[in-house]
């Protein structure tokens, strides 16, 4: 069959697209099937614009024909990852947190003669808002019982989700589900034109570091020792032998009896023998 000139364009930008979409299954895990290609396209266009670019189809011929794919592989993970968090976001987690899991542990250190701290993991940070709530619940914890240690750690794979992370600022829309009087202990309010933003305390700040990391990758540099992983609504974006990977991997860094909470949607997918379930998306390691 001879095809025209527009039908072979047209099948060259689906195959580079193709090409593109292996390339971040395999280096990340995300799927980008064909009808991804819009919102693709939307989440580059101001890299194109900067690379003085005109199209997407462009930009693939740039990546893979032209040397620009390594300099270009963070730009990609920005684009195509998904930041959907919010502060208190299934607030049942963190009831679970401070009224099971964290009194349990405390206790089983104390009957141990332990006096290690209580290690929190946000595998997936986002913009930081899931690991500086459980920041907030373990601060007014700590104060309204007895003191302890703990420390916070946030990965993510996106580069400008971490500044984010690490800068701790949110407008007003974005704190709305802080209870009052956690915001007025652990947040600040911004004045002349940062009125409106808020920043997190240098207290919790000081307790939560934040880092790069691909859940995919082989090199995790976390510790064996976990006692709480948030792995929340990101394994819904792997399939089914990623999704088994990660979650292998993060058993591998909980403590013993460590807990790994999952999104609500992603409870039946944690199916490993090692897990127990406690409560919903709840799995303790035995």
């Amino acid at each position: 069959m001879i095809r025209t000139a527009a039908e072979s364009d047209a099948v060259s930008s689906s195959k580079r697209f193709e090409r593109f979409s292996r390339l971040v299954k395999d280096e990340i895990g995300v799927r980008l099937p064909e009808n991804k290609r819009i919102m693709v396209e939307s989440r580059l266009r101001r890299r194109m614009t900067q690379l003085n670019l005109g199209s997407v189809d462009d930009y693939f011929r740039y990546l893979f024909d032209d040397g620009g794919l390594v300099e270009e592989l963070d730009v990609i993970f920005d684009a195509v990852t998904t930041n959907k968090t919010d502060f208190f976001r299934e607030p049942d987690h963190f009831d679970i947190l401070t009224g099971n899991i964290l009194p349990k542990r405390l206790r089983r250190r104390k009957a141990n003669g332990r006096t290690s701290m209580f290690k929190f993991w946000s595998a997936a940070a986002s913009s930081g808002m899931e690991a500086y709530t459980a920041a907030m619940v373990l601060a007014q914890y700590e104060e309204q019982n007895e003191p302890f240690e703990w420390g916070i750690l946030g990965t993510d794979i996106n580069l400008n989700m971490l500044e984010r992370c690490r800068a701790a600022i949110f407008d007003t829309a974005e704190i709305a589900p802080v209870p009052a009087a956690l915001r007025t202990r652990y947040l600040m309010e911004g004045t002349g034109d940062r009125k409106g933003q808020w920043r997190v305390v240098p207290k919790l700040r000081n307790r939560t570091r934040f880092q790069k990391l691909n859940l995919l990758s082989p090199n995790c540099p976390v510790d064996r020792d976990i006692d709480v992983i948030f792995l929340r609504n990101v394994l819904i974006y792997f399939d089914a032998m990623d999704q088994a990977t990660v979650i292998e991997r993060m058993i591998s860094h909980l403590a013993p009896h460590g807990h790994l909470i999952v999104g609500h949607s992603e409870s039946m997918i944690v199916r490993q023998p090692e897990l127990t379930q406690i409560a919903p998306a709840v799995f303790c390691k035995e």
